[in-house]
């Protein structure tokens, strides 16, 4: 076993034990706090028994996710120096790993808020979209601010040049900030839409985090890989109490963090494109609401699907909790096998 294969297991054990360890005590707290999850009349009749739900169990694999990082990324970097290998990553890419998951946290943070006005309200809405918007690309323009700034410190590296397949390198220009500013925020409410059934945010965001791992590896960007591990254990360790039928929610908290941490290894890596097929599940789920919304609104009154978002129309055909966690994690690896033959130039 080589150094990296040490650091990312260990990172994904860490991970996932702590995230098992966290829910022994956290969920009988915020039962204690009756942080419960508010039903709406709108959803599904029969999730109605799950009214009290703990929410904001995202809480515990945001912290197994950074505490494994902190952790696993140094011991990497550490071990290969003693034993005299040469590592090829630079201050740069360091400081993408942690800015990104900086900027994960931050989403975290926000869905902290969100779900505390939700409790508070006892209503499923908390922030105005406004407001979240506002934040969120706050967050990512503070993340691209301090990509330039390290980047301009290390002989400017080119941030702005994407990597497009069968067309090749294309620098954006100004107009990369815009773009990506707002796919990352796209992705991030994406991933919080997911989240809509026990099991399907955790599961989907477990396989993009194994082939995250997977392609960052084949690139020699380790250190992202490692941070990848961390995220998978995460996922793992909360699908123990979240896989229906489910003990704890991750709320607005876990989700907004997981689609940060997809962008932030995404983009960390380079593999813009790849970035976006990987996240398609998320995609297609708000589209899913845009398409609802949008035909509803010409047809007078008409629905595209029974339920959005997807899962929900899905789960309103008849299909279980754990068949939909099972058909949209196939769709995942699915599109994660796309991602990685783009990466690996197979097409």
């Amino acid at each position: 076993m080589n150094t990296y294969e040490l650091s990312a297991i260990s990172a994904i054990i860490i991970s996932f034990l702590i995230t098992v360890i966290l829910g022994k005590f956290m969920i009988p707290f915020l039962h204690k706090l009756k942080y419960g999850q508010t039903i709406l009349e709108i959803g599904p009749s029969w999730h109605k028994n799950k009214q009290g739900t703990p929410t904001m169990g995202g809480i515990m694999f945001i912290i197994s996710t950074i505490i494994a990082t902190v952790i696993c990324v140094p011991m990497y970097y550490t071990i290969s120096a003693k034993n005299g290998m040469y590592v090829t990553e630079t201050p740069f890419m360091i400081t993408k790993i942690f800015a990104g998951l900086g900027m994960a946290v931050a989403y975290g943070l926000v869905g902290v808020i969100d779900d505390l006005v939700k409790i508070k309200k006892k209503h499923n809405a908390g922030l105005t979209p406004k407001q979240k918007l506002i934040l969120q690309f706050g967050i990512v323009g503070c993340y691209f601010l301090a990509l330039n700034m390290i980047s301009e410190i290390n002989g400017g590296s080119k941030l702005t040049t994407v990597n497009i397949p069968f067309i090749g390198n294309v620098d954006f220009g100004i107009f990369y900030w815009v773009i990506f500013g707002i796919i990352v925020v796209g992705i991030v409410n994406a991933a919080n839409l997911t989240d809509g059934v026990d099991g399907l945010s955790a599961s989907v965001a477990f396989f993009i985090a194994i082939f995250c791992m997977f392609i960052t590896n084949c690139l020699g960007m380790f250190g992202l890989g490692i941070e990848s591990a961390a995220l998978a254990g995460g996922c793992l360790g909360f699908l123990f109490w979240n896989f229906h039928p489910a003990k704890v929610f991750m709320g607005d908290t876990g989700s907004l963090f997981l689609g940060g941490m997809v962008c932030a290894i995404g983009l960390g890596a380079g593999i813009h494109v790849p970035m976006i097929i990987l996240s398609s599940v998320y995609i297609l789920e708000m589209f899913s609401v845009i398409l609802q919304v949008v035909y509803f609104k010409i047809s007078k009154g008409k629905r595209l699907f029974k339920m959005s978002p997807i899962h929900h129309h899905f789960e309103m055909c008849g299909w279980s909790e754990v068949k939909i966690c099972v058909v949209f994690s196939i769709a995942t690896i699915f599109f994660g096998l796309i991602s990685t033959l783009l990466v690996l130039g197979c097409f």
